[in-house]
């Protein structure tokens, strides 16, 4: 037990050795991303730049996985659409109804680089689609070496609309993983320099704790300083400027009446979100990528 542990409905929040570790709370749905868990996300990291005793955030993933992607249940549940609080009526109304949507929700997770203090991402297992937008988003991400992360609702659903894969990787390998949707390992990931590192996974949780306790040795103030110095950086290159346009691009992509997108939309009325998406990968059989270059 930390110094003290606060669990709220699909997180929970620990405070020990001036390091906050905000943890997604949902193992039994592989913490896919609803509307109120990227809230509660939000409102931890605000909570934690605002506590004086905090001078280093870790962000990761209870159970199994770190995040498995959003919660297609609540966007593609037509009951959802018909909700008359209007938490979902836009989501699948007219594209500046879908851009508004997506910003009010999706957009919570960018007070992760927006925060004055360092999070690292520590992911196990899978970190894919939404997952995967949500830990690119943070200042540092160390992998386990078997963990995987990719965005396979790129094959049919849309574009990411937090989209940090080209400040990360460059423009070819951003292009060759959102192009297809495939996957790379945590190993794989850090020799391209999407993340940060990659440990064995029995070694994860020591590894980042012990770099999370390095990096609050220094004063908070001076740590502030650092992430903005790099985060003015990133937006001398458009970084946040990328974000609105992905977002609209993805509404844009939402409309598409191509056979991809109409299948899709067929496969999840005939079948359900879970089988679509089965049905939309069969075609990607072996979805992790083999880079040569890495090879012995």
């Amino acid at each position: 037990m930390g110094k003290w542990l606060k669990t709220q409905d699909f997180i929970t929040f620990e405070i020990r050795d001036q390091i906050a570790y905000v943890t997604l709370n949902r193992p039994e749905k592989r913490n896919a991303l609803s509307p109120e868990l990227i809230k509660e996300i939000h409102d931890a990291m605000l909570e934690a730049d605002d506590l004086t005793e905090v001078h280093a955030i870790v962000l990761t993933g209870a159970g199994d996985d770190f995040c498995a992607g959003y919660d297609l249940g609540y966007g593609y549940n037509p009951a959802n659409q018909q909700d008359d609080s209007g938490k979902y009526r836009t989501r699948m109304g007219s594209m500046d109804d879908d851009i508004w949507t997506m910003t009010r929700k999706m957009h919570q997770m960018l007070i992760i680089p927006d925060i004055h203090k360092p999070v690292i991402g520590k992911v196990r297992g899978r970190a894919l689609a939404g997952g995967a937008e949500m830990v690119l988003a943070c200042d540092m991400i160390i992998m386990a070496d078997d963990a995987q992360i990719g965005h396979p609702g790129v094959r049919g659903l849309g574009t990411p609309p937090i989209n940090f894969w080209f400040y990360h990787v460059g423009p070819q390998w951003a292009k060759r993983l959102l192009l297809t949707g495939d996957r790379l390992t945590g190993k794989d990931a850090a020799r391209l320099g999407l993340v940060m590192d990659s440990v064995p996974a029995a070694e994860l949780d020591e590894a980042v704790h012990k770099l999370a306790m390095r990096i609050a040795i220094i004063d908070p103030e001076i740590a502030a300083t650092q992430k903005r110095i790099v985060n003015m950086a990133m937006e001398l290159a458009g970084a946040r400027t990328l974000q609105k346009l992905a977002t609209d691009m993805d509404a844009r992509a939402h409309l598409s009446k191509g056979p991809g997108r109409r299948a899709w939309r067929e496969n999840v009325a005939a079948h359900g979100v879970r089988k679509a998406i089965r049905m939309r990968d069969a075609a990607y059989e072996g979805d992790v990528v083999r880079i040569r270059a890495f090879e012995d």
